[in-house]
């Protein structure tokens, strides 16, 4: 095997093959459905979604329910905080 070949075979080829991969992933999907853009209007429905629907209980609110509790009350409902 002379030097072009032994180039060919470990520079060239892999080369090609991943410069095929990039077009292949960089090209523009013109037949998919349309995406959603920051700033654009959401027109759908809230929803929460669960793995199982039919354990979800009473204890669980659905998408724009209203709480129940009085504002600055305390809840059982996590302990997430947006201050540190």
């Amino acid at each position: 095997m002379n030097v072009v070949e032994t180039i060919v075979v470990f520079a060239v080829i892999p080369l090609a093959i991943y410069g095929l991969a990039g077009l292949l992933t960089l090209r523009r999907r013109s037949g998919g459905a349309p995406r959603y853009r920051s700033g654009q209007a959401w027109e759908y429905p809230a929803m929460w979604w669960s793995a199982n629907p039919d354990g979800v209980g009473e204890g669980h609110r659905h998408a724009g329910a209203e709480s129940k509790a009085p504002s600055g009350a305390a809840t059982a409902a996590g302990g997430a905080r947006g201050n540190w």
